[in-house]
């Protein structure tokens, strides 16, 4: 099969028929062979039964129905694990994305080696209090992450299938899939300007609460990707930086103590020193730092994938 097509919604009841119409008609003009997945995330209105209509008079429509709403991400991750084409593309459901475009993301994944190819909303139809939030999030994620995509959140994205076969999305964590492909070794991240429709049914799910969470699974993502088989590199590192300053502060006050005596200089208590808490505080946080580690490291050499490593090709074991 050429394409997959994984479609996460949540009360789209009026845009489906238009969206699967729209798909059809380009993946027939250029003879693809192809899967369209409906990931229903616990949708209210009469999304469910509209794909189920579509379901009976096309074979390659698939859907999937959440028991509840569990948010962008899962439905992503098991769209992708039921993804069976060779490209895999995401799009959002609300019309905004447009089908014209998978044909040369499609050429650009196998005729340029891409392994992803995302998509750049470079005019974007949105209110100012969405686009200036996005460009600082966007701004933020190219600085922590090192991949420079202008669009990190556009919906619309093509993947090898080997790509989302080697990630688990969670949490939040759908705008962050090139960041997760990167580390997994998928190194040839392109993008494409594509055009954004102006939304045409229903409303946003989104709201300014995403920009909170998003630096958060950030961060998440690089410290498990960079220390996920090796917490105490981390936690050991900044244990013993934080013990070192607290035994030299303690070095210090307890010197300084020691040559007052020495000469007969009347000084206060050890305790009235403002260094010996920072001391203090200093030992006892480099000490917990590494018993974190410690916890850490027996965590992840008891996980069931410690040993589980990306393989990109074999010679000779066939």
């Amino acid at each position: 099969m050429d394409i997959s097509i994984v479609i996460p919604l949540l009360n789209e009841a009026e845009s489906l028929p238009e969206l699967y119409a729209w798909i059809k008609r380009v993946m027939d003009e250029h003879k693809f062979s192809y899967e369209v997945i409906f990931i229903d995330d616990g949708s209210t209105d009469q999304s469910w039964s509209i794909i189920e209509d579509l379901k009976k008079s096309n074979k390659e429509v698939k859907g999937l129905k959440f028991r509840r709403n569990y948010g962008k991400s899962a439905a992503l991750n098991e769209g992708f694990a039921l993804a069976l084409g060779d490209s895999v593309f995401t799009m959002d459901a609300d019309l905004q994305d447009s089908p014209e475009e998978l044909p040369e993301m499609h050429r650009m994944l196998w005729e340029d080696g891409f392994d992803l190819v995302s998509g750049w909303k470079k005019k974007r139809h949105d209110p100012i209090t969405k686009t200036v939030p996005t460009k600082l999030y966007n701004w933020a994620t190219r600085r922590m992450s090192g991949i420079y995509l202008h669009d990190f959140n556009c919906g619309l994205k093509a993947y090898k299938n080997e790509v989302v076969k080697s990630i688990e999305v969670y949490g939040e964590m759908h705008r962050y899939i090139p960041v997760m492909a990167d580390r997994a070794g998928y190194k040839k991240i392109g993008e494409k300007v594509v055009t954004h429709q102006a939304r045409k049914y229903g409303e946003t799910k989104f709201g300014l609460s995403r920009f909170v969470r998003g630096p958060l699974d950030l961060l998440s993502i690089i410290f498990v990707s960079k220390f996920g088989k090796r917490p105490m590199h981390f936690f050991g590192f900044w244990g013993a930086i934080a013990f070192v300053v607290g035994f030299l502060f303690t070095s210090y006050v307890l010197i300084d103590k020691f040559i007052a005596l020495r000469s007969g200089i009347r000084q206060t208590l050890v305790t009235d020193n403002p260094l010996f808490y920072i001391a203090l505080a200093m030992l006892l946080i480099g000490t917990q730092l590494f018993m974190g580690g410690f916890l850490a490291e027996m965590l992840s050499r008891n996980a069931p994938n410690r040993n589980k490593y990306e393989i990109s090709k074999k010679l000779g074991f066939e």
